[in-house]
């Protein structure tokens, strides 16, 4: 977060001098860049490192007589843009969830214990991190400033 912060620091007085509501479409196009990327690591189930989640534990996958479900990748759902928001105004540049799901994937993002259920045990879940940024993503906001600055 060292690299977020000298980010910060350096383009803070940059900004200042651009218009409120210049400013505020700036970070709603870093927001969405953010979200798109983001939703593209969590289709290749990666963490910002760069390392795979960890697997899900094995489960029954029979379901009624002579069925087998299919297996389905994690958080195929909570990457759409209907759960994942990308927000941007004069202040700020933000991607996260929202409601029920900013819960479930808080769980995720930070290895908590949960219940699947309302009635079920509850399970110490593994650390995946679902939100996150890489050394690209950090380029890539970088250079869309560069490029708004020198307009």
């Amino acid at each position: 977060m060292a690299d977020l912060e000298a980010l910060e620091d350096w383009v803070s007085p940059l900004l200042q001098r651009i218009e409120p509501a210049e400013r505020s479409k700036l970070a709603r196009s870093i927001a969405q860049q953010l979200r798109r990327s983001q939703q593209r690591r969590i289709t290749a189930q990666q963490n910002p490192d760069g390392s795979a989640y960890v697997p899900r534990k094995p489960r029954q996958m029979r379901g009624k007589k002579g069925r087998i479900r299919a297996k389905v990748k994690m958080f195929q759902k909570l990457r759409s843009a209907t759960f994942m928001k990308a927000r941007g105004d004069g202040n700020a540049a933000t991607v996260g969830f929202t409601g029920r799901i900013a819960r479930i994937a808080r769980v995720h993002q930070e290895g908590l214990r949960d219940r699947a259920a309302r009635n079920a045990p509850a399970v110490q879940y593994d650390q995946r991190e679902l939100l996150g940024l890489t050394d690209t993503e950090l380029d890539q906001v970088r250079d869309t400033l560069l490029a708004h600055l020198t307009l």
